[in-house]
């Protein structure tokens, strides 16, 4: 079920979010997701509009959108990777908005040919101004 971020839940998507971060960015330190925690869990996600994937009490994974078009965070926990969840939640905001567009790093190459597989194209290429390591920004627009 895909439902909207409760209150309640922003515990259990940080979490999903530190531990997703360093598994699927092991290029670099653990302490720079650990360090940008707390302004994700401040600022981005109280501006964003979220969306959680639950089977039963369990939440899987989750979507954040920003100013209605850029995907801020989509994270599976690992243990639930590969079952068609992120293509869920992907699809569920391509139905609610007319054009998506987010940052991915080009050496995350699992998440690169996800989005590819999911229709997204890359737009550009460019160094992230935080971290320093170069990022692709993809475009999907709806036909």
């Amino acid at each position: 079920m895909i439902k909207q971020l409760e209150e309640f839940e922003i515990e259990e998507i940080m979490d999903i979010w530190l531990k997703t971060n360093i598994t699927a960015h092991s290029f670099m330190p653990e302490k720079y997701w650990v360090k940008n925690y707390s302004i994700v869990k401040d600022e981005y996600i109280p501006f964003s509009t979220t969306f959680v994937y639950k089977e039963g009490n369990i939440t899987k994974g989750f979507i954040s959108i920003i100013d209605n078009s850029f995907i801020g965070a989509l994270f599976v926990l690992e243990d639930y990777q590969g079952q068609g969840i992120g293509k869920k939640l992907l699809n569920y905001c391509k139905s609610l908005y007319p054009s998506l567009e987010l940052a991915v790093y080009t050496e995350n190459a699992s998440s690169v040919n996800f989005y590819k597989h999911c229709g997204f194209d890359i737009k550009k290429e460019q160094q992230n101004e935080d971290s320093g390591f170069m990022e692709y920004i993809m475009t999907w627009k709806k036909e």
